[in-house]
């Protein structure tokens, strides 16, 4: 989920916290409860920083191993330690249990998204992205904000955040059958199809679609259980060419080709150099793939630069390689 959806998931969380007899018979305790719940909803995502180093790393990183098993465990006892400095008196058990739920929740959140995360590790290094749930869903963001409100006008917090909750699990499994009912209606659409990727958007009833058959790539938009197809592309398999085959050992390609399960390639030959390029097909946004991977190569296959990440038009896109078009 956004920011935004998971500070307002931890104060609910600090509300719900409430109904322990005791967080809410002692004000330390519901004080040290809330500040634990709020940074624990943020602290999965402390890896976001590593855009500063730059996308390749981000993209390989990003929900990984700060979302992983062993992560879920470690962060409630890092967050418990830094909160009792403000708040010594508090008790421990309870500070580290609703530490250890806020965490959680996050984690398990982000498993809805199209994104997803790698919440199996070290188990498995696979992604879990159900694509459920939109990474900034309004209904669920303003129900949170409601109960918040709710909150701050009076009304008892423990039982506010308990009903929301409630509501909430009813509104997952609804955009479980919503999803089940567009992969039935794309199965008639394209009988052949061997995987398919199913992504909300920020409206309620449209959907992103990649599906791969034998054959072919399939682009399209769903609406209820209208599908539309944009897109279709020969399915062609990845060449094992000295061009490729040094392309990959580049880190935004690597990086690129580690996340992204759907994907088509080309190579454009110049006069002076090669580049190749790997284009996501989840994301069409106006007709354009804005999630890439390219590189540039010299004829002596030298990596000349590269770059991989979200571009809307190819004059940025030549900005970033920061080279010349032959």
């Amino acid at each position: 989920m956004d920011t935004a959806t998971h500070v307002v998931m931890g104060i609910a969380i600090g509300g719900l916290a409430t109904l322990d007899p005791v967080v809410a018979e002692n004000t330390v305790n519901s004080h040290s409860v809330l500040m634990a719940a709020i940074i624990g909803s943020q602290i999965p995502d402390i890896d976001t920083f590593l855009k500063l180093r730059n996308n390749a790393v981000y993209i390989r990183n990003h929900r990984g191993v700060t979302h992983s098993i062993p992560a879920v465990l470690f962060w409630p006892i890092v967050v418990t330690a830094f909160v009792s400095l403000f708040y010594p008196e508090a008790n421990l058990l309870h500070l580290w249990l609703w530490s250890f739920a806020a965490v959680f929740l996050h984690v398990f959140v982000d498993i809805f998204n199209a994104y997803g995360t790698q919440a199996l590790r070290p188990f498995s290094a696979k992604w879990v992205a159900l694509g459920i749930i939109n990474t900034f869903d309004p209904i669920i963001f303003g129900i949170h904000a409601l109960g918040i409100i709710l909150w701050i006008l009076g009304a008892e917090p423990g039982q506010t955040f308990l009903t929301m909750y409630i509501v909430l699990i009813f509104y997952y499994l609804i955009r479980f059958i919503m999803q089940r009912t567009v992969r039935s209606a794309l199965l008639k659409t394209i009988p052949d199809a061997e995987e398919i990727i199913i992504a909300p958007t920020m409206s309620f009833n449209q959907w992103r679609l990649a599906v791969t058959s034998k054959d072919c790539f399939y682009v399209g938009r769903a609406f209820k259980r209208s599908i539309t197809i944009f897109d279709k592309f020969k399915r062609v398999p990845v060449p094992e060419t000295p061009i490729i085959e040094t392309a990959k050992k580049d880190k935004n390609i690597s990086a690129f080709l580690s996340f992204s399960p759907v994907y088509r390639w080309e190579i454009s030959e110049y006069n002076h150099y090669y580049e190749v390029r790997f284009i996501d097909l989840r994301y069409r946004s106006n007709g354009h793939y804005p999630f890439v991977a390219i590189v540039q190569l010299d004829t002596e296959l030298n990596i000349i630069t590269s770059y991989t990440g979200w571009i809307f038009s190819e004059e940025k896109l030549r900005k970033k390689l920061n080279v010349i078009v032959d």
